[in-house]
């Protein structure tokens, strides 16, 4: 009798098993799969892809360009992903790169870098430093945000027109196009989406993921 009932037991426990194993382990994963693929937001990277095809970086993060020491410089630039206490108000645009400083507003490290950001743009802009917008020389959370604001987009207007030939008024057209409100009409503030402009422009890296 006991035999019995232990194996109906042991039948009842593998038939649950068996079930979970089932939905757990097979149904479910396969319906969060299928379901993260689906529309253009989807868990496939938000691969950023040129008008070839060629996946030339990921539309979620901002890598800022670099050009040599010296060399025109026709790319549109994203807010600073250095590190204040290195002293460097240029990185060489590595992802790796974010990090937070965990810095106070009064700290003096973070104001001289902020300075030496803020005189490194307005010298590459050929503007006044007053005018380089507050986004130019601060990072964001993940130091890896693809927008920028439209002031800071609009300082790099007249160098990136001058450096590729186009008009100014077709790259700012283009700036316009790939500038995005804010969300659901009142969080956050406009912003411009920078790897798809400079897409846009043409501009991307030599290198080249086949799709």
């Amino acid at each position: 009798m006991r035999v019995l009932s232990s194996l109906r037991q042991l039948g009842a426990g593998l038939r649950v098993l068996l079930l979970l194993t089932a939905v757990l382990g097979v149904v479910y994963p396969l319906a969060v799969w299928g379901l993260s693929r689906i529309g253009v937001g989807s868990a496939e990277g938000s691969a950023l892809r040129d008008g070839t095809g060629c996946v030339v970086g990921s539309a979620r993060v901002g890598v800022d360009p670099q050009v040599a020491t010296g060399a025109p410089d026709p790319f549109f630039h994203l807010r600073l992903d250095g590190d204040a206490a290195a002293g460097d108000p240029f990185t060489a645009g590595d992802p790796a790169a974010a990090d937070a400083d965990d810095l106070g507003p009064n700290n003096e490290t973070l104001l001289a870098f902020v300075e030496a950001r803020r005189q490194a743009v307005a010298l590459r802009e050929n503007v006044d430093p007053a005018v380089v917008p507050a986004d130019a020389v601060t990072s964001s959370g993940s130091s890896v945000d693809p927008q920028i604001s439209p002031a800071y987009a609009d300082l790099q207007v007249p160098r990136v027109a001058r450096v590729t030939g186009l008009p100014e008024d077709r790259v700012r057209a283009l700036v316009t196009e790939h500038t995005e409100g804010r969300q659901w009409g009142f969080l956050g503030e406009e912003r411009v989406d920078v790897p798809a402009l400079n897409v846009a422009l043409g501009l991307t890296a030599p290198s080249c993921t086949t799709p």
